[in-house]
């Protein structure tokens, strides 16, 4: 099988430096803002995005290694399958956030429930 390469069109920016402190779930972190900043050669794809109260979020767990096909989630004490949690140690590092959008200013998404990494592409 071919390889499949993406690159980033922007980067999250959150209060999130280390792994102590973030959100496990993304209900712990209801309220919590951040910004995503799109690249200046894509902002005219915001185009009519600020009619939406949500935006879904894809990007790349760059801090993420290696992967495990079991692993026990936070809260519970059985081992689950990766593809039924949302750990981020996962074959393909991609995460998917559901984020509540404030506003767009020029190529910057101001957004809230934010649960990512700071500089995550």
């Amino acid at each position: 099988m071919e390889k499949i390469i993406y690159s980033p069109i922007g980067k999250v920016k959150s209060k999130f430096t280390k792994k102590s402190g973030m959100p496990v779930q993304p209900s712990a972190a209801k309220g919590i803002a951040g910004m995503v900043e799109v690249f200046p050669e894509y902002e005219k794809g915001l185009k009519d995005l600020d009619g939406f109260s949500h935006i879904i979020l894809i990007y790349h767990f760059h801090k993420s290694e290696g992967f495990q096909l079991e692993t026990t989630p936070f809260l519970d004490s059985v081992p689950r399958g990766i593809f039924a949690i949302r750990a981020p140690r996962r074959p393909n590092s991609i995460g998917l956030s559901v984020l509540k959008l404030i506003k767009i200013e020029n190529n910057i998404l101001y957004v809230e429930n934010i649960d990512i990494f700071d500089g995550t592409p």
